[in-house]
């Protein structure tokens, strides 16, 4: 049995960050990661970085702008974001010299809890962990107390909780568009069965998907046909093209999987835009959270796939409109990026999965009344950023007959101030755990998530967590007995920003 002072679940960037604070401190910290690379989505394909009001950037997601920019030569936010492949130089380069011991290849092991205490997890004991991963798997075998999905708007009196109205907008189905094949059943990439009266939990996640990085360097990868390529999976996309046809629609390649060259070296972080997207709407990313690993893994190769499968149809299917397959055509995968995972990302996009219930909740009455917490540890700003949750029909009451339509459903953006995140949202309640720190599933409403979700408050988040993690290794007290000012001095001595 390894026995560490704090152990880290999780590489992402918050998990990174949360190892770096700890092990500046000087205590023996071990960095656990499922996978093969850190970083997360930051170093996933997500290159364009969403900051929100870069006022409230500070303590080590300014650290890590400054790294990019110090990498490129260039000014703090001179680029939307860095290379995938830099991002990850950066986090390993801070891991090293940090002295953080980093264990790939390394799921979650058994979790032998003690009471109210996590002992070890797997052959990792510590006095403190921290539960950085995407989607809760410490916290949930410690046995903390967590939600999946969209609540019911009544639960915290939240406007834009539960099922959302079918409105239109960019993210959304145009109308008149129909779901069945000739014979009666269902398109592909449309899910069946009702949706939940509006306002109504029904569980329902933000959808996923992969960003894809992509280039028009000479030497790029071109989008090829996979061997498990199905041709008919891709008839909804044909429908949508035809209307927009006869609509008059011209629709540009770029405004379908964003070819802005956003990022260093004239790469592109493509993202899902649009009714048909790199993201996911049949509904599989509602069962990922608790699936168990082989279900999990064909979700990921579901969405894998889709990636792969979506930008060879824009790139050659004859019904999408030939301006859109001719710009497709200058792109491809970058060479340096990925190459160990095919030169897609080796990260899928979790939006979001569980989220804790832990000693502060958070509801979209925090962030838009902007309620001020004396245990503030970070600020957000980002708008409330709610993803597709899912693409279905329903048949509109037309004469003489209903007739069946697809409809997208769950997008929403509401602008917000910046605001306070308590210390209070990223511990356990005290009877469940009182030696974990959660900095990315945390205590939150689906609604006040879609704002905090962002890769900068995982940084920030992460580097409060560590540091929190470290006070409470040393003092022997409970993570909820944080001395929650000395941390906060802390964190503004790195310059976190916890105030404006």
């Amino acid at each position: 049995m390894r026995q560490a002072e704090v152990v880290v679940y999780g590489a992402t960037s918050a998990g990174v960050c949360a190892a770096v604070a700890a092990a500046r401190r000087g205590l023996d910290t071990v960095l656990l990661e499922p996978g093969r690379h850190a970083g997360g989505m930051t170093s996933g394909g997500l290159g364009y970085t969403d900051v929100g009001d870069a006022r409230v950037l500070g303590g080590m997601a300014a650290e890590f702008r400054q790294a990019v920019a110090d990498a490129y030569g260039v000014a703090p936010g001179h680029y939307a974001g860095p290379e995938p492949h830099v991002a990850e130089e950066i986090f390993l380069s801070w891991l090293e010299r940090a002295g953080v011991e980093v264990v790939f290849g390394a799921p979650l092991g058994a979790v032998v809890t003690s009471g109210e205490r996590i002992v070890s997890v797997g052959e990792h004991a510590a006095g403190v962990f921290v539960d950085a991963g995407y989607e809760g798997d410490l916290l949930a075998a410690a046995g903390v107390s967590y939600r999946v999905g969209r609540e019911d708007r009544s639960l915290h009196g939240e406007t834009f909780a539960g099922r959302r109205e079918v409105v239109p907008g960019m993210h959304n189905f145009p109308p008149w568009i129909s779901p069945f094949r000739a014979d009666g059943t269902l398109l592909p990439q449309v899910a069946d069965g009702p949706m939940a009266e509006v306002g109504a939990g029904d569980g329902g996640v933000m959808s996923y998907g992969y960003r894809v990085c992509m280039t028009t360097a000479p030497d790029r990868i071109p989008f090829e046909r996979r061997p498990g390529y199905d041709e008919e999976h891709w008839e909804l996309g044909r429908r949508l093209f035809r209307h927009w046809r006869e609509q008059g629609v011209e629709p540009r390649a770029g405004r379908l999987v964003g070819l802005e060259p956003n990022l260093p070296h004239g790469k592109c972080d493509g993202n899902s835009l649009g009714p048909f997207s790199l993201s996911v709407l049949d509904r599989s990313a509602w069962a990922y959270p608790d699936a168990d690993a082989a279900g999990r893994e064909r979700i990921r190769l579901h969405h894998l796939h889709h990636a792969q499968d979506l930008l060879y149809f824009l790139s050659h299917d004859p019904e999408v409109p030939a301006a859109v397959r001719a710009e497709l055509s200058r792109w491809g995968l970058p060479a340096d990026e990925f190459a160990d995972t095919g030169h897609l990302p080796h990260q899928l996009y979790v939006r979001e999965a569980r989220r804790m219930l832990g000693d502060r909740h958070l509801t979209e009455h925090d962030l838009l009344q902007g309620r001020l917490h004396p245990d503030v540890i970070a600020m957000g700003s980002y708008h409330l950023d709610i993803r597709e949750v899912q693409r279905t029909w329903r048949e509109v009451y037309e004469h003489p007959d209903p007739v069946p339509m697809v409809v997208t459903e769950g997008y929403l953006s509401v602008g917000v101030a910046p605001y306070p995140i308590p210390y209070g949202a990223i511990v356990p309640r005290r009877e469940e755990c009182s030696n974990l720190v959660v900095p990315v599933c945390v205590s939150a409403s689906h609604v006040a998530f879609s704002s905090i979700r962002m890769e900068v408050q995982y940084q920030m988040l992460g580097h409060a967590a560590g540091l929190a993690a470290a006070q409470a290794a040393g003092s022997g007290k409970g993570v909820q007995d944080v001395d929650v000012t000395a941390l906060q001095e802390e964190l503004r001595a790195a310059g976190q920003v916890l105030s404006l």
